[in-house]
């Protein structure tokens, strides 16, 4: 033994003179544990082969045994034990001899990490008894025969998750022997939410099958007025996808000891998912500019950005909102913890938190872009968690907002929650973490704000039901959407959303008062703006109508200034302005259309084909301004996906993907992505070009993996066009 000590002495890392060990933030990192621990010295006759002696260990990890199917791991794709915290799971010890109780003493030892020790939760002895409590480490001999014993373990309903490593310790006069190490055995325990004493436990089946089990999701994008959707495949069950979770973990440097609660994990992870300050998973790119690395919108799932990362180590490259928010539902689903991924339409990102949104206007009534920094997003994703919360009051457990899209700073790095969605609701934004940003998200007001020569500001309109004003997630057990909207906010204009909006005031949500502005809205005209359904490619119409409600008549001076803009709101470039002069008849209304040509848009559009149209008016009698905006997403063409012959697990099938061009142009460098979570893996082609109104036809053969209703996925990106998927739904036959 001791010449063992010395050896480890030479490769302790230095010490600190703050804390006895180094931290323990690798899930990684082993020690070595001695076979043979003597509590003295050793008499010269000893021989360990004449004691109790493990011959195996049988750990029933197959898919198909116990441990899996009761702990709902069998969809893992890796040959290693995972159980769920809480619960009781079975292993089988060979002895060399039979098992006597009255003489023999032994008991199972999990360790993680490099420096296990008992209080941190790293180092953990099992002993075995007559009784298992539920939710605390037990062990338990439930069957004698020969040389074998079976033992049913309950693990503790509040252990750190991660991967342990498994020795049985046998205790003999002259000290403990163990068991050799053996990466077979090592056991990765997660988070259940079958279970009643752990942190996220969920009591509904269906909802558990949803948000735990499900490995293919949709993402609901689009507009307001607009929605489309896209499937997203999680995959969390897929090779190495558990271990690349760990990974981020470590990453994250989240020591060890703190990985049994949900609410440190979220909070750590919301700042790894992204890149900014500690070189996280995915680099986030808003610019239209793609090059060395992939479009935001070619990505069909989690798997490959995830492992790419955990070989890597370096941030992939690139991502947008709903690629944050689909690789953060992967992580939480993959361990364990129920997540959903949410849209939040007309979503605002108040730079200053003062709910409101700024848009100048100057003289004439059209949009100052030097002024206005503020911006409407179409739609904003990010992910809700489910946990209880023990460190707010009571009440606030259950759906928590987590963000991994890098927007604002919280306690100096790029995350975002856990925020209680009931606190954002009733407005007590004063409990952690970043409520306040998430109330601005869906509840600020939109200000257009005339500003005069002279300086003086003039609000001529405030919009109080823009923002948030649909959030939306998919149903369970269907590909349908579900509103949300009322989990988040009560109804607009409802005494109980006043009280909300005072009490997120009383708690410091920064509410400008309108004492230092005028405001005086022209009342008796009203201007509407309608835009006809448009093809990417094609020319459509829009529409301007007045209604004049008064005895009056009025001139107005109208603007239209028509923006390729971001799915953020920002504008790339304003490609349409249109004036006119309308004359207003008394109590009636006029419409007036104008043509938007494809030649005016097509050169500079963005992968979203997303318009922002302003509109302002100014009635020349009375000197007010009318404003309305508008945002328009053009109807993207579809992959079409189709099988050939009946597809069977195990057996060679073909999928075949067709696209035709609609364009009047050629597309160049053309890339197809296919994809299915436990169908097939990802599969990439470049194609040159295809040229216009042709059809490209993509013929793959795979072999089917898992039985059951699956989903194949495709993207096509190519410099003109982006955002175009498809999908179909399978069914995989047993063999």
């Amino acid at each position: 033994m001791s010449e063992t000590t010395s050896t480890n002495e030479e490769n302790k890392p230095p010490l600190n003179g703050r804390r006895a060990i180094p931290p323990n933030y690798s899930n990684d990192e082993e020690n070595e544990v001695p076979e043979m621990e003597a509590f003295g010295l050793i008499p010269r006759g000893f021989n360990p082969r004449d004691y109790l002696r493990v011959v195996d260990i049988y750990m029933f990890k197959e898919p198909q045994e116990i441990n899996k199917q009761e702990h709902h791991t069998d969809k893992y794709y890796t040959p290693k034990l995972i159980v769920r915290r809480g619960q009781a799971f079975q292993i089988q010890i060979d002895f060399n001899r039979p098992y006597k109780p009255e003489t023999d003493q032994f008991w199972l030892e999990l360790l993680m990490g490099r420096y296990p020790q008992q209080n941190k939760g790293t180092y953990i002895p099992i002993l075995v008894g007559n009784v298992l409590k539920p939710g605390q480490w037990g062990a338990k001999i439930i069957h004698r025969e020969n040389n074998s014993i079976r033992l049913s373990i309950m693990s503790s309903a509040t252990c750190i998750i991660g991967k342990f490593r498994l020795y049985v310790a046998v205790l003999t006069p002259y000290g403990i022997l163990r068991t050799r190490r053996n990466s077979a055995t090592d056991t990765y325990i997660l988070f259940n939410p079958w279970c009643q004493l752990d942190a996220v436990y969920l009591d509904d089946e269906k909802e558990r099958e949803e948000y735990v089990l499900n490995d293919v999701g949709i993402v609901f994008h689009g507009n307001i007025e607009d929605i489309k959707s896209r499937s997203w495949s999680y995959g969390q069950f897929e090779e190495n996808i558990l271990d690349a979770c760990l990974f981020l973990m470590d990453k994250a440097e989240l020591e060890l000891s703190g990985r049994g609660n949900p609410i440190k994990i979220c909070r750590v992870a919301s700042a790894v998912i992204n890149s900014r300050d500690d070189n996280g998973v995915i680099a986030g790119s808003w610019n239209n500019s793609y090059d060395y690395g992939v479009a935001p919108s070619a990505w069909t799932g989690s798997v490959d950005i995830l492992l790419e990362y955990y070989s890597s180590k370096q941030p992939v490259r690139y991502g947008q909102c709903w690629v944050f928010a689909g690789v953060f539902n992967t992580f939480l689903r993959c361990l364990g913890i129920p997540a959903r991924l949410i849209t939040n339409y007309s979503s605002a990102h108040d730079n200053n938190a003062n709910l409101r949104l700024d848009f100048f206007l100057d003289d004439e009534g059209k949009v100052d872009t030097r002024l206005t920094k503020d911006s409407v997003w179409n739609y904003h994703c990010w992910n809700e968690a489910w946990m209880t919360r023990p460190d707010l009051p009571v009440g606030f457990g259950g759906w928590q907002v987590v963000d991994g899209t890098p927007q604002e700073t919280s306690d100096g790095m790029y995350r975002c929650g856990p925020a209680s969605v009931q606190a954002i609701k009733h407005g007590h934004v004063c409990f952690q973490f970043d409520a306040p940003f998430v109330y601005a998200e869906v509840n600020s007001d939109v200000f257009y704000t005339r500003v005069e020569k002279n300086g003086t500001q003039v609000v001529e309109k405030i919009d109080t039901t823009r923002i948030g004003q649909l959030i939306v997630t998919k149903e369970v057990g269907g590909d349908g959407m579900v509103d949300i909207t009322e989990e988040y906010k009560f109804r607009e204009g409802s005494d109980e959303e006043r009280l909300a909006l005072e009490t997120a005031v009383m708690y410091g949500v920064k509410k400008q008062s309108m004492q230092d502005t005028t405001y005086q809205p022209q009342t008796d005209v009203d201007m509407d703006f309608q835009a006809q359904k448009a093809v990417l490619g094609n020319d459509f119409k829009v529409t301007i109508t007045f209604r004049n409600k008064s005895r009056n008549s009025y001139t107005a001076t109208t603007y239209l200034s028509g923006n390729i803009v971001f799915y953020t709101g920002v504008t790339k470039s304003e490609f349409k302005k249109h004036s006119f002069s309308a004359k207003l008849e008394p109590s009636s209304s006029s419409s007036f259309d104008i043509v938007i040509k494809s030649s005016e848009y097509m050169r500079d559009l963005l992968e979203q084909a997303s318009f922002h149209f302003f509109v302002t008016a100014r009635i020349n009698e009375t000197g007010k301004i009318l404003a309305v905006q508008k945002a328009l997403m053009l109807e993207i063409p579809t992959l079409r996906i189709k099988t050939k012959g009946e597809l069977v697990a195990g057996k060679e099938a073909s999928v075949i993907v067709e696209f035709t061009n609609p364009l009047k142009q050629t597309l160049e460098n053309v890339t197809l992505r296919l994809e299915g979570p436990g169908v097939l893996r990802t599969i990439k082609k470049q194609f040159g070009r295809i040229p216009m109104n042709s059809t490209l036809t993509w013929e793959v053969k795979f072999f089917p993996m898992r039985p059951g209703l699956r989903k194949l996925i495709a993207s096509l990106n190519s410099d003109a066009l982006r955002h175009v998927y498809g999908e179909l739904n399978v069914q995989i036959q047993k063999p």
